[in-house]
């Protein structure tokens, strides 16, 4: 069963990074982990995606209130389990737990242009291209 474990002093050195190919598209485990310690003051969540009791990802997100969103900031499967459907699980939880906290009732997020398994992934959720920042595309989703 897939789901999200809270980083914690613990756990936040786990080894998992992505392929060679997508480390243009996607920020590595500690970049993840400066951004949330940058949006703490935002409520910013940082988790391992689990598999059962194996790590196989990380996901964090963040209030935006400039947006009146939830900014989804970051999602990332370790290369050795890409393909699963471990990123789909975890979207789908993160989306779960923004509709449960309630505080806004949309969710931003970018990818940059050309990483079409995260276009796929966001646009299967119903997320919809609103901006382009030069290579990002911004997307938008209504909960």
């Amino acid at each position: 069963m897939v789901h999200l474990v809270d980083i914690n002093s613990e756990n936040w050195r786990v080894p998992i990074k992505v392929s060679k190919e997508q480390e243009l598209y996607v920020a590595t485990s500690t970049i993840i982990l400066a951004r949330a310690y940058a949006y703490r003051d935002s409520r910013s969540r940082a988790f391992l995606i689990h598999k059962d009791e194996t790590p196989v990802g990380m996901v964090l997100y963040h209030d935006g209130e400039s947006f009146d969103a939830y900014v989804f900031s970051e999602i990332f499967i370790d290369e050795k389990f890409q393909g699963k459907g471990y990123g789909r699980a975890a979207t789908k939880l993160v989306l779960d737990n923004m509709k449960k906290d309630g505080k806004y009732d949309k969710v931003i997020l970018c990818y940059i242009e050309g990483n079409d398994a995260a276009k796929k992934l966001y646009e299967s959720f119903g997320f919809v291209e609103t901006d382009r920042d030069d290579d990002e595309i911004i997307m938008e989703l209504v909960l």
